[in-house]
């Protein structure tokens, strides 16, 4: 019996083992349906995302970046086909399975894409698994380099892939206002920057299915997602208004030795922006080359800070970028508040009183003309004389809250256009605080700061019978997948003064130019109102210089154009806005109106020369004969020079210098060029400020150069920059004056 208990027991230990094995056997297969419920259900659609991406390999399409049109439909900024060549050292091999010479690949690395053979050498010698060896390359060095890759017989290890490279067809022009951008292609400063989302495109891809090791699959299954290239989009500028602008600026910053300077160009009707300059200026297809020479002289021993500070100055628009003070330019603004508000008219003489300085909270406020006051003034008369003392006067009678009324409608306090990189805002006085001395500084343009986009928008509305336009810079964009073309309409923004206030005011500017500091911009045949403007610095920061301005609207009846021109630090022989910017107002205008089709109603071919010179129209003496060529100049009072000694009665002149057409002093010089003796000369340009005609007359034969003489007295100013070289026989135009424009 007891041998038969035991056995008993023994069965029940062994039950008690099975049922704790099936219990944890249950429990792992419940966990594991759980497991797989969780998997299949839960976490089901991400793990098949990423097989699938396991499974796939995608290569980026990259999308085309649109061009840049100014109005006439030149291409200022465009993207050509170029490519990426990178290296994978381990990989590199020729046809037969050898390992390729490095020391070879390093020499034709070097020689086709100008690298250092010592450092290629040393990046191809390192165990990177793969690396950049060019970027950016055009089509013919890649040529070079698969044909080398034929002839030496390699056949893997480099790796090819195609790209875009932006380019920049007229290098420095409007620079400042196009900007560049980065070796992805994306907008890093200027319009590239603002504009980018527009003109970047979307990338494109493509998805093909790969195996266990990364290969692709035979007649496996491809996905495309399509590439959607960049708009293209057209600017309001125009490339021959902007090469006139910014061939004056650049005279004028480097004849009075000036810091910089910009021209704005605007059409006041619908905002236009037909030209934007600034000086200096740098190459958007070299961006990050400095164009200072003393800084490029000490550039290797600057801090990165230091080199940061300079290439983000040299990309600088001033134009919307820099705040200044604008002067007697401003005192348009204040004039057309106390129009508007009635409390003044154009011409009663005793309105102001001048004595040469004003009063104001125990501050003598002086005029230009301190010690030969202007006495009693009427507001045309005020404007003619720029009279500070006069407009403290007004600014006193307006008040600040009516001031500021106005400056808001002449959207002063805004900036003016998202498309403007970069654009900063004006700074002027907390209205709450504002008090009597900070009205009598503002109302002729001092101790506050604007933009000269927000100065050449505001005088544009005067010009515009009293409506404000936003500035207008991109006129269209296209669509380049579908074709759809997205016109920019012009933007009315409020109707600031009246249209009677406004022929008030321009009548008036017109006589600042005709009989008051605005001298410098007349132009015989065209009528050019406007307003000089020299701001000073403010004390203990004098460093900081004067800024030189003149802003000029013409016709002063239905205006086509506003000119705005800043000279900052003018270290000349003068840092008048009437005497440094004037000139170039007279300058810019002179081309620009006959280029914009601008009638004028001077109808005589002739200019305005000294009394004392005979001048006479150049005739067209191409296809003749030498010999008749010759006799047709001396009958006109021309000199002849032709070099060789061709045949006169059978040779045929194929070019003259200079051009037909072009009305010339008597005894000029011309220059015939034949098929044979087609080779030119070139000359340096003398510095012809302050002469007499006489001295000019004499100083342009030594220099076997040519000129027109505008107006007369002594010279201010020449269209072509002294120390410049040109082709023998080149025009040179000289503004010449007889009495001093002067004031602010």
């Amino acid at each position: 019996m007891k041998r038969k208990k035991r056995k008993i027991k023994i069965d029940i230990a062994g039950q008690k083992r099975l049922v704790v094995f099936l219990s944890v056997s249950f429990i792992l297969l419940l966990l594991l349906v759980l497991r797989i419920m969780f998997l299949q259900f839960v976490q089901g659609a991400s793990l098949k995302e990423i097989a699938t991406k396991n499974q796939l390999s995608s290569k980026t399409i990259n999308p085309n970046r649109g061009t840049l049109y100014d109005s006439t439909g030149k291409s200022l900024a465009i993207s050509a086909r170029v490519d990426t060549v990178s290296v994978n050292p381990s990989a590199l091999e020729y046809s037969d399975g050898t390992e390729v010479n490095k020391e070879i690949l390093a020499h034709a690395f070097s020689d086709i894409f100008k690298l250092d053979y010592s450092e290629t050498l040393e990046k191809l010698n390192t165990k990177t698994s793969s690396f950049v060896i060019a970027e950016k390359v055009e089509n013919d060095k890649i040529t070079s380099l698969q044909n080398w890759m034929e002839n030496n017989n390699v056949t893997s290890g480099i790796s090819i892939k195609e790209d875009t490279k932006r380019y920049y067809p007229y290098n420095n022009l409007a620079s400042n206002l196009i900007g560049f951008t980065g070796t992805d292609n994306s907008g890093l400063s200027g319009l590239e920057s603002t504009l980018d989302n527009i003109l970047a495109g979307v990338p494109g891809k493509v998805l093909t299915a790969t195996d266990s090791v990364n290969g692709e699959i035979p007649n496996g299954e491809q996905t495309y997602v399509e590439v959607e290239n960049g708009s293209d989009v057209t600017l309001t500028l125009d490339v021959n208004v902007q090469s006139i602008a910014e061939k004056y600026l650049a005279q004028a910053v480097t004849d009075n030795k000036a810091d910089g300077g910009n021209v704005i160009i605007m059409n006041p009707t619908n905002g236009d922006v037909l030209a934007m300059a600034t000086y200096p200026d740098y190459n958007l297809n070299e961006p990050f080359t400095i164009n200072n020479s003393k800084l490029k002289k000490k550039w290797d021993k600057l801090s990165s800070e230091d080199k940061n500070n300079a290439l983000f100055n040299m990309w600088k628009n001033t134009a919307v970028q820099t705040t200044y003070e604008p002067g007697s330019t401003f005192k348009i603004i204040t004039a057309a508040a106390g129009l508007e508000e009635g409390l003044i008219t154009p011409d009663k003489h005793s309105d102001f009183y001048c004595s040469g300085s004003e009063n104001v909270s125990g501050i003598k406020m002086r005029c230009w003309k301190y010690y030969e006051p202007h006495g009693s003034e009427s507001l045309r008369e005020a404007l003619e004389n720029s009279c500070n003392p006069a407009f403290i006067q007004l600014g006193k009678k307006i008040g600040a809250k009516k001031l500021y009324k106005y400056y808001k409608g002449f959207g002063l306090f805004d900036t003016t256009n998202p498309y403007f990189y970069g654009e900063s805002n004006s700074v002027f006085f907390d209205e709450n605080t504002i008090n009597e001395f900070n009205v009598a500084t503002m109302s002729f343009g001092q101790r506050f700061t604007i933009t000269p986009i927000q100065l050449i928008t505001a005088i544009s509305a005067v010009a515009n019978e009293g409506v404000l336009m936003q500035p207008r810079i991109v006129k269209s964009i296209k669509n380049t997948n579908t074709g759809a073309i997205t016109t920019i309409e012009p933007n009315p923004v409020r109707q600031v003064i009246s249209k009677e206030t406004s022929e008030k005011l321009m009548d008036m500017l017109e006589s600042v130019v005709n009989d008051g500091t605005g001298k410098y911009a007349k132009i015989s045949g065209y009528s050019v109102g406007g307003k000089t403007g020299t701001s000073e610095p403010l004390s203990g920061n004098e460093d900081e210089g004067y800024v030189a301005s003149f802003i000029a609207m013409s016709p002063t009846v239905n205006t086509q154009v506003v000119v705005l021109v800043t000279i900052y630090d003018p270290k000349g022989y003068s840092h008048q806005g009437s005497q440094v910017a004037g000139p170039v107002i007279k300058q810019i205008l002179s081309e620009v109106l006959p280029y914009l089709g601008v009638a004028s109603n001077n109808n005589s071919n002739t200019i305005t020369t000294t009394t004392t010179t005979k001048t006479a129209i150049l005739p067209d003496v191409t296809n003749k004969k030498i010999s008749e060529a010759k006799s047709i100049l001396k009958s006109a009072g021309f000199n002849v020079k032709i070099s060789g000694d061709e045949d006169e009665n059978s040779t045929l002149v194929i070019d003259q210098v200079p051009k037909p057409g072009v009305t010339l002093l008597e005894d000029s010089s011309v220059y015939l060029y034949t098929s044979k003796n087609n080779s030119r000369s070139n000359t340096k340009v003398p510095n012809l400020k302050g002469m007499s005609s006489a001295q000019v007359i004499n100083s342009i034969k030594a220099s076997n150069l040519n000129v027109i003489l505008d107006g007369s007295g002594t010279v201010v100013s020449q269209n072509i920059a002294a120390g410049k070289k040109v082709e023998e026989g080149t025009v040179i135009t000289v503004t010449m004056q007889t009495e001093t424009a002067s004031g602010y």
